[in-house]
């Protein structure tokens, strides 16, 4: 009989290992055998396990309300179509749609900017870092001397909703803040989309989108300064979408 081998020594190491700093992608996972490392299969089903209660989490709307309270900040809860999660997942077309009806007070008053924020695919994303993040960019553009209008709280939403809700409140740029669909790398990472007189009926080449806004990827301070870069570019332009570049890209187009 053959002598037995130390447990570890069928781990063998990814020659791309020293990458992994720079990614949380799953690279390098290196092998044991012809499969992947104990390790690597259970951190797996770890994090399959968190995108799942990331979907399903409940949108925590009396927290994000009391945070944007104490900023006195004004607020309206709507909600869409979509009567349930399980109805938002299936019919996409009712999370871009308003139920709620009645909610805007008509008024003479002019906004530039209205601050969408929608639970969307992570309400938990949501949760943890839509309230601050709503403060720092309700700040800059009042700084800027811009009105800002009612933050409206989105419930069982979709990007689109933002088109909806602007029917009624006609702002300059609408900023919608959602739960990006939960992946293996980021459960919670939070989507900021820009678009310039915003209505129903528009695609997604009409809108600007800064996402990947987490604790491990684009932090609030850094995002509000993006989308508040973004939006304001937006203003000054009045365009959104495709043919507005962010400031700091290379190729940035000059319409």
């Amino acid at each position: 009989m053959s002598e037995e081998l130390p447990l570890n020594s069928a781990l063998s190491k990814d020659s791309w290992e020293y990458l992994k700093k720079y990614t949380n992608a799953r690279i390098a996972l290196g092998r044991a055998g012809t499969s992947l490392p104990t390790q690597e299969t259970l951190s797996f089903k770890l994090s399959h396990a968190h995108a799942k209660d990331a979907l399903f989490t409940n949108f925590n709307i009396s927290a994000i309300l009391d945070s944007l309270k104490q900023a006195t900040l004004t607020t309206i809860v709507v909600h869409s179509k979509a009567s349930n999660r399980t109805a938002y997942l299936k019919r996409p077309d009712l999370g871009r749609a308003l139920e709620t009806e009645g909610w805007w007070i008509d008024s003479q008053e002019a906004f530039d900017v209205l601050i969408v924020v929608a639970d969307g695919l992570s309400p938990q994303a949501v949760n943890e870092q839509a309230g601050a993040l709503v403060v720092a960019l309700s700040n800059l553009f009042q700084q800027s001397n811009l009105k800002v209008a009612p933050i409206v709280l989105a419930k069982e939403a979709r990007v689109a909703i933002g088109d909806a809700i602007n029917d009624q409140v006609k702002a300059a740029l609408t900023i919608v803040l959602i739960g990006e669909r939960p992946g293996l790398s980021a459960y919670n990472s939070l989507g900021a989309y820009l678009t310039y007189n915003a209505k129903s009926g528009f695609t997604d080449e009409k809108r600007n989108c800064i996402s990947n806004i987490h604790s491990k990827g684009l932090s609030i301070e850094h995002a509000a300064e993006k989308i508040f870069s973004l939006g304001m570019e937006s203003l000054r332009k009045r365009i959104s979408g495709v043919a507005l570049k962010d400031k700091d890209s290379k190729n940035e187009l000059h319409p």
